[in-house]
Formats: structure tokens, C-alpha cells, sequence
């Protein structure tokens, strides 16, 4: 690892929602984001639901975001490893992004040591108990057949589907990114406690919750979600000593927590 460098998290931009407007606000505002960072950077990790939606065609792919992916291709040029993980809005990319962006596409959770710490990296949908119905259709989406399937719709057509699913998902979980449900109702820090009975980190970072949180599993471990772009701006940064949730542009009110089975120790 390089001297004096970081290690920069992001997830869940959602550009494309909730319009073409409101997006290319918050695009051009990552893009700062990126820009400010670039010269500080050893590694970029983006979460997942980099778009609101995305499926490449063999010879077509949704329009827009031209920011963004030139800058992201500015920074792989730069010798900045980029690592995009796949998330539940935009699960269809296929080889254009990595090609073109020169990104590590991720496609499942990672275990890997940065900094002499453990780190276990995903964007976090369909972890945990309950939430079947989810992974049902998680299950369906990424089926090669149903793909097939999907690739034979005319553009216009499916990626015009895709937006319209991908709102009323939207309208349906109404506020439910800005409340922490506690300890024994997340999801994702079940995931983790779990996880944890077999394996140590220091570090169990996500995305899709949309809400920054840090939350202390253990004395030695420690459960983070990188929050949105939509309502937050917020990013994580480790610099191989302490891991930090930041915002950009602003300020966003952080989620902390400890685990009870931790305080009773």
C-alpha cells in the first residue's frame, strides 16, 4: 500500500432518479467529489446502485451519465484502482463498464485486507434474515435466461419498463432510508453478527441502506453503511488507521450505534 494515501467508499448514487434534472445535479456534484479526492486516492470501492437503472444491450446502452464515466475513466487512466460493485438497480451491467472504464467489476461480497485491516465489502441487498420475497426476484434477475429474455425487448421499451418498476419501488419504501430500526431489526448488522461468529474484520462496510451508520459490532469490529447521494452525500474514507464517514458539500446526520452484546461484555 502507498504511503500517506486513502481508501475512498461510495454507494448508491441512483443516477437517473427521480429525473433527468435532479440527476445531472447530483452527477455533476460526484464528479466534483471524485475530482477532489484524485490526488489522495490509492483505491475507489463504489457500492453498488451506481444507476437507477442500467442493462446493456449487445449494441445499445441507456443514455446519459457521460460525466461520470469520464471521469471514472480519468482515474483508471491515472493508475487508480477503481472496484464497482454490482447493486440491485444496476445488476445488468455485463463487460461495457469494465471495459470501457477500466473498473474491477464486483459481483458477490469480498473479504480483503487493506492497511494491515480486515475488511468485509458488499452492497448488502438480500443479506440477512427475511426479505424473501426480494431474494426471489434477486434469484430471477440475475438467471442467464431471464436476461436473454429481457435483451430481446426493444430498448425504448425496456429500459422504459425498468424506470417505471424502478419508481414505484421507490414510492413504495417512502421514508423508510431515514429511520434506523435498531439493532435487532437491521437487516444488515444481523448479517454481520453472524458473519462474525466465524470469522473476524475490523471492518464490515456496505451500501443499499441508503442511511450512514456506524455501528460498533465489538470492540474490534465495526459495522458501516457508506449511505446515499439522494438524501446524504456521504462517502467513507480509511486511512489505514481510522475508518470515517464524511459528507461532501454539506453535512449529514451519522447514524452510531453499539451492539448491547458488546456493552455487556
Amino acid at each position: 500500500m502507498i504511503e500517506n494515501k486513502k481508501i475512498f467508499f461510495a454507494s448508491d448514487f441512483h443516477l437517473g432518479a427521480p429525473n433527468y434534472e435532479d440527476s445531472l445535479i447530483r452527477e455533476k456534484k460526484i464528479v466534483r467529489w471524485l475530482d477532489s479526492i484524485k490526488d489522495e486516492a490509492e483505491e475507489i470501492y463504489l457500492l453498488g446502485d451506481v444507476f437507477d437503472f442500467w442493462f446493456e444491450y449487445k449494441k445499445a446502452i441507456p443514455k446519459g451519465f457521460v460525466r461520470l464515466q469520464g471521469k471514472i475513466a480519468e482515474l483508471t487512466d491515472r493508475g487508480i484502482p477503481i472496484y464497482w460493485f454490482i447493486g440491485n438497480h444496476d445488476m445488468w451491467i455485463f463487460d461495457y463498464i469494465p471495459k470501457e472504464l477500466g473498473v474491477k467489476m464486483i459481483r458477490t461480497e469480498i473479504v480483503k485486507t487493506i492497511k494491515g485491516k480486515s475488511f468485509y465489502i458488499g452492497h448488502g441487498d438480500g443479506l440477512g434474515p427475511g426479505d424473501h420475497g426480494y431474494k426471489f426476484i434477486k434469484k430471477i434477475f440475475r438467471n442467464p435466461v431471464c436476461q436473454w429474455l429481457f435483451a430481446r425487448l426493444h430498448p425504448n421499451f425496456g429500459i422504459g419498463l425498468a424506470n417505471l418498476s424502478s419508481q414505484k419501488s421507490r414510492a413504495a419504501t417512502g421514508n423508510q432510508d431515514s429511520i434506523f430500526y435498531g439493532e435487532d431489526k437491521e437487516m444488515l448488522i444481523q448479517y454481520c453478527q453472524a458473519k462474525l461468529k466465524n470469522q473476524h474484520f475490523d471492518y464490515m462496510i456496505f451500501g443499499h441502506r441508503h442511511l450512514p451508520i456506524e455501528f460498533e459490532l465489538s470492540k474490534q469490529s465495526k459495522y458501516i453503511n457508506i449511505g446515499d447521494w439522494i438524501q446524504y452525500f456521504t462517502y467513507g474514507v480509511f486511512d489505514g488507521d481510522q475508518f470515517e464517514l464524511k459528507t461532501f458539500e454539506g453535512n449529514a446526520d451519522i447514524v452510531r450505534g453499539t451492539s448491547q452484546s458488546s456493552i455487556n461484555k
